[in-house]
């Protein structure tokens, strides 16, 4: 999913193998000081709750869950932050349910294989993108807490104490104001005198700047047109309308914009979709746009930050007819912003069928196997250090299994990297908290200490080593504060184990599985996507609303893939081997969409296509072909459409 902030990374020589430059790099950007007041509320307030009720206990389960949600408290609407916490958080008390019974009832062999065979359905609920990633892992984490956390309580009171925590920190993200919300609605002028318009201001700020950064991109890109940097623009806005969309369609109570402000919302995002459309075809064309160009989209993206009337819009000239339709579409947009009414986002709903095929197709029977194997040891591991008397009195055994579900999350670096980093990470936090348990009073200490760590989280998401020195820091007083000793040196030797294990694991050959074939999958999706997008444009070209939502699954398809490819590149040579080549098959493809866009926008301005358009089209479908890992067609009914 896209971030609402700029991620910059830091300058790695390019001496240093990819793995390890991914491991040296840290994202960058303002501090996200909403975020860390919600982590500061959370876990913390809770286990004080419960320790002066006298049940610390239930206070570590629900501060767990406060942990958790605050990972996944990611900047972005309030809309989007439901699923993206409550789906996880619904998931990992279900986890503690199933350990929890499972751990009480079941012996350590058939435990293990109950485990394991957990490990595979969560994995392959992960491939279904970043939400599934996290309900994956919240699930599998779930499991090894309720079955390796001996507690007094039930498994039913764990999971409610653990959906609390997690409630309990979503109820801040929709409750509190991002700042500067309300300050931005005050300066508007336009109904800020309403009471109901400054609560609405501060509900739909991260929608408002996601679909003002959708402007903002489209004249980034106009500016761009011409130039080495077009391609990067139109990635940029590509991100830009993936994370408005997403942050606009996300659960509501009601099927339809429920209220004025939510569809003027809705009918700016659409109004921007040929605007995106034209620019894109103006930035392939590869001629310089007068920067007359560019000032209205900015215009735009000032008005829906204010919330405020467009006011007057430059024309662009009308000289060729991507710039004709530039024109056109801001007239529309114009239009749109007065009426301030829409609904229709121009996307394409996943069927439940679609989301079983991922889970089930090559993405994830892939990642399923290697969660599975690499969880499935860790579990067996644990318990035979367990049962031997390892541990000695620890018997919180879910720590080795855990550390492997987050070393083998798919969404957190190349995975040579992920370990490097969750090593470096634990050993630091461990002995942090070390040296803090020595000193502090206890349980006022611990107390304190869950409450920075849990404000430290979204700064120490910036970098994976950060973020796990924090999260062990946090997960160490929790389980002091629940009444267990001191445990820093354990923890250290079960996280080298966990590293040792998915280390080896995640680079042994699946039998079954051919190398890369995730990557080929998701190569294969986006020139389905191409090849619908090529079919509508050249069979269909008046439906525009139906070609905007097809340009839109294309270009995101192609987004993730990008991502996939790039991650698997960076990995050691073992793995990184089966990615050679498949950048350039997903660069070509990107071409391709942009040159249907380009056959779209001109379509709509002279009724066919001339050579230059049919020429690139039957290039680059030939090239895609001759790489092998997609397929997309021109066929004889698209040469009768074109004439």
């Amino acid at each position: 999913m896209p971030r609402p902030r700029r991620d910059d990374w830091s300058p790695v020589t390019r001496a240093v193998p990819p793995w390890l430059a991914h491991a040296l790099r840290a994202q960058r950007g303002p501090v996200p000081w909403s975020a860390v007041a919600r982590g500061a509320l959370g876990g913390g307030p809770l286990l004080l709750a419960a320790v002066l009720a006298g049940r610390p206990t239930l206070g570590v389960v629900a501060a767990i869950g406060a942990m958790f949600a605050g990972i996944n408290d990611r900047p972005g609407s309030r809309r989007a932050s439901v699923g993206r916490i409550g789906g996880p958080a619904l998931a990992g008390a279900a986890g503690l349910v199933v350990g929890t019974y499972a751990g009480d009832h079941v012996p350590a062999v058939l435990l293990t294989l109950l485990l394991t065979g957990l490990g595979l359905v969560a994995g392959g609920i992960s491939a279904l993108g970043p939400v599934g990633s996290s309900v994956g892992t919240q699930l599998l984490v779930g499991a090894a807490v309720g079955a390796g956390m001996p507690l007094p309580e039930p498994g039913w009171q764990r999971a409610l104490a653990f959906l609390a925590g997690a409630a309990w920190l979503l109820l801040l993200r929709l409750a509190l104001p991002t700042p500067g919300s309300l300050a931005k609605d005050s300066r508007s002028g336009f109904r800020s005198d309403s009471r109901l318009s400054s609560r609405l201001a501060f509900r739909f700020d991260g929608e408002r700047d996601a679909v003002a950064g959708v402007y903002d991109a489209v004249a980034a890109l106009l500016d761009a047109a011409g130039t080495e940097s077009a391609l990067a623009r139109r990635a940029a806005l590509t991100a830009a309308l993936d994370h408005a969309q997403d942050a606009l369609a996300g659960p509501r109570l009601r099927r339809y914009a429920s209220s004025a402000a939510e569809r003027r919302l809705h009918a700016q995002y659409a109004a921007a979709l040929p605007l995106a459309e034209a620019a894109t075809a103006l930035a392939w064309a590869g001629d310089p746009v007068p920067a007359r160009a560019a000032e209205g989209p900015r215009r735009l993206a000032t008005a829906v930050r204010g919330d405020t009337p467009t006011g007057q819009l430059p024309a662009p000239s009308r000289t060729v007819p991507a710039l004709r339709a530039l024109d056109d579409a801001l007239l529309r947009a114009a239009e749109a912003f007065d009426r301030g009414d829409g609904d229709d986002l121009h996307s394409r709903v996943r069927s439940r069928t679609a989301a079983l095929r991922t889970v089930l197709g090559a993405r994830g029977r892939e990642y399923g196997t290697r969660v599975a194997l690499c969880f499935g040891v860790s579990a067996a591991l644990a318990q035979a250090l367990h049962h031997t008397r390892w541990y000695g009195q620890h018997e919180h055994w879910y720590w080795l299994p855990a550390t492997a579900v987050f070393l083998v999350k798919p969404d957190l670096g190349p995975l040579a990297s992920r370990v490097l980093s969750r090593a470096a990470g634990t050993v630091l936090g461990a002995l942090l908290f070390a040296g803090f348990a020595a000193v502090l009073p206890r349980p006022e200490g611990l107390v304190a200490l869950v409450a920075v760590s849990g404000a430290l989280i979204p700064v120490a998401a910036r970098h994976f080593a950060a973020q796990t020195a924090v999260v062990t820091v946090l997960v160490l007083a929790l389980v002091m504060a629940g009444g267990e000793p001191q445990a820093s040196v354990g923890r250290i030797g079960e996280t080298l184990l966990a590293c040792a294990v998915v280390l080896v694991a995640g680079h042994l050959p699946l039998p079954g599985q051919r190398g890369g074939a995730a990557i080929r999958a998701r190569l294969a999706e986006a020139a389905g996507a191409a090849q619908a997008y090529l079919d509508h444009v050249l069979g269909a070209p008046d439906d525009r609303a139906t070609r905007w939502a097809l340009r839109r699954e294309a270009y995101r398809t192609l987004a993730e893939a990008r991502t996939a490819i790039a991650l698997a590149s960076a990995e050691l040579p073992p793995l990184a081997r089966h990615a050679h080549g498949t950048d350039e098959t997903a660069a070509t493809l990107e071409l391709l969409v942009d040159t249907i866009t380009a056959c779209a926008v001109h379509l709509d301005d002279t009724g066919h296509l001339d050579p230059h358009h049919i020429r690139h089209l039957t290039e680059l479908t030939a090239r895609v072909r001759a790489r092998g890992d997609a397929v997309v067609r021109l066929t004889p009914g698209h040469a009768r459409a074109v004439r």
